[in-house]
């Protein structure tokens, strides 16, 4: 056993592989495997035409969300392509005895939001899901990454995946967010400044002050956000938070498998003197409240500032012309006073409880603006059920909001809830692609106080003037 300083990184991928392919990727064994309607169909098929069976129905967890409409749910769904899609889930868990929480399931909600909130996300796993954010669960210390349709075939065959091993990035953060500044701000920072690109090959490890005082909830958002940097996953150390959290959940170890898991996971952090393949450190004291004015991620600011001049970017400027030329706005442009017509919250990034604490916490005594449509969308029917519990559904409807039922809603224009072209929408999710939340959709980035300051202002708005 070598003495060498070792990443969190390191430790975790080095317990799963299986086999070493000279010059080639490596075997790695995967703890939990999640599947939805949309890239599962197509494996289950494979395996039908190969006549081979899933190795480890146990480590498959299925749930409905992409597809699944957000208003009445125990309505059949319309969209014939979507109601295939979820009856195919519903038909291949069955045959293969893989646990699956479909629509009216109470434990049906967002891929990436049910995993944790039933503790079948712990420290030290390696997890995957035919879904890019999957990054989400490395907030609690495993090595977690998006697979394509083959490989989700190739899992529920074998239990194990080839992956050559990223190279490894750390990210850290000292010092004290400043007020009205949110997890997700943090994230869309760093994007701004290593650009949508900026970590493609790496794996990325979160350290510093802000990643360490941050809840489990922000920690999702971050590392869920690491996609979009072109980063192949993003973790964080876990810690006594993360314990925490975990402790009690329903698939958690219990008693005395509890007390060897933590011994264990408290030795997953990354050793002094380890060493990365590329670091970036930044100050909190820098970042304010963000908001993208692009179509990737990676075209955002902080919400005081102007568009920055084509010179000034990553991106080419023939490609950031086309950009601003989609979204109908100018380079060196204020974005603060700006008409919008939609808001989101919801989605893997920021469909959890502390989100909508954190809109209401704006709205609250407030009044929802005429020319603004919002969709607030929770991420599971377990955090619907907070929203109800802490009071935060009444602070909603008095200030004229709706709450809709769980899914991925309009992060990804799957289902009904698209935004119609040429519409501005204050979007809480990940993406900013063009035509992402519907054809000619223009989305802004934003963390859900921005959105909450958005949705009463009807304009882009500075939520510090609401704290």
């Amino acid at each position: 056993m070598s003495n060498q300083p070792t990443t969190l990184f390191d430790k975790v991928w080095d317990a799963h592989v299986v086999r070493k392919i000279a010059d080639g990727p490596d075997v790695l064994f995967i703890d939990r495997h999640f599947i939805h309607e949309v890239t599962s169909p197509v494996a289950f098929l494979g395996l039908e035409s190969r006549g081979i069976g899933v190795l480890f129905p146990n480590r498959t967890f299925a749930t409905a969300d992409h597809n699944t409409p957000t208003i009445n749910q125990h309505l059949p769904v319309a969209d014939p392509l979507s109601a295939n899609q979820l009856k195919a889930l519903e038909t291949n868990t069955a045959k293969y005895g893989i646990s699956h929480w479909g629509l009216g399931h109470q434990k049906n909600g967002i891929v990436h939001v049910v995993g944790p909130e039933n503790g079948i996300t712990l420290p030290g796993m390696t997890i995957v899901c035919g879904d890019s954010h999957t990054s989400t669960h490395g907030a609690f210390g495993a090595i977690a990454f998006g697979i394509g349709t083959s490989e989700v075939e190739m899992v529920l065959a074998s239990q194990c995946i080839m992956q050559p091993k990223p190279k490894k990035m750390r990210i850290t953060i000292n010092g004290q967010l400043g007020k009205g500044v949110l997890p997700k701000d943090a994230v869309l920072y760093i994007i701004s400044q290593i650009s949508a690109s900026g970590a493609t090959g790496y794996f990325v490890e979160y350290a510093g002050d802000v990643f360490e005082n941050m809840s489990m909830e922000g920690r999702m958002t971050v590392c869920n956000m690491s996609i979009e940097m072109g980063a192949r996953g993003g973790m964080i150390a876990p810690d006594e938070k993360t314990f925490a959290y975990l402790n009690g959940r329903e698939q958690s170890p219990k008693g005395e498998a509890w007390e060897n898991a933590v011994a264990y996971w408290q030795t997953l952090k990354t050793d002094e003197g380890a060493g990365f393949d590329l670091e970036y450190t930044y100050d909190a004291a820098d970042i304010e409240p963000q908001i993208t004015y692009g179509t990737n991620p990676g075209l955002g600011t902080g919400i005081t500032k102007h568009i920055p001049k084509a010179a000034d970017v990553l991106d080419g400027a023939a490609s950031y012309a086309k950009s601003l030329n989609y979204m109908g706005f100018a380079e060196d442009e204020s974005l603060l006073g700006k008409a919008i017509d939609f808001v989101f919250l919801g989605s893997c990034t920021n469909g959890r409880i502390e989100d909508f604490r954190a809109f209401a916490s704006v709205v609250k005594g407030r009044k929802k603006a005429d020319n603004v449509t919002a969709w607030l969308v929770p991420g599971s029917h377990i955090v619907e059920a907070q929203i109800k519990e802490e009071g935060i559904l009444d602070v909603l409807t008095e200030a004229g909001f709706q709450l809709r039922q769980p899914g991925c809603s309009a992060c990804l224009a799957m289902n009904d809830d698209k935004i119609p072209a040429g519409k501005y929408a204050v979007s809480t999710s990940n993406r900013n692609f063009e035509g992402r939340q519907g054809p000619g959709a223009r989305t802004l980035l934003a963390s859900p106080l921005v959105a909450a300051a958005a949705a009463i202002t009807g304009k882009v708005t500075d939520p510090r003037e609401f704290l």
